[in-house]
């Protein structure tokens, strides 16, 4: 069983910059992918960015493409997602999801595992 465990949310003004980490307890590298997804009050969760094992295997949603960067660590099994230009309607709780197999994959369901979330508010 795969745990993950999120940590970086807080509070922030607009146009500023967050980090946030998710830390898995089991090896998902080279053969799986890990994603963020965020869902605010009253919304679906969305999809926000993805990274698979080799370079170059990202993908972004457009609405966070340019501003948020995400990352990994396969020796520490942490993901990151650098955060930056921060806007209101960014505010939200983000999962953090990891599956065992491929990856690419933009829908909550492609996801086996998943954090417990860590809230992200941006003050206008």
């Amino acid at each position: 069983q795969v745990q993950l465990v999120e940590s970086g949310g807080g509070l922030v003004q607009a146009g500023g910059s967050l980090r946030l980490s998710c830390t898995t307890s089991g090896r998902i590298f080279p053969s799986g992918a890990m994603g963020w997804f965020r869902q605010a009050p009253g919304k679906e969760r969305e999809f926000v960015a993805t990274i698979g094992s080799s370079i170059g295997t990202t993908r972004y949603a457009d609405s966070v493409k340019g501003r948020f960067t995400i990352s990994r660590d396969s020796a520490k099994n942490t993901v990151y997602l650098q955060m930056n230009s921060l806007k209101p309607e960014d505010t939200a709780v983000y999962y953090c999801a990891a599956r065992i197999t491929g990856w690419g994959h933009i829908t909550p369901s492609a996801y086996e595992y998943w954090g417990q979330g860590t809230q992200v508010t941006v003050s206008s």
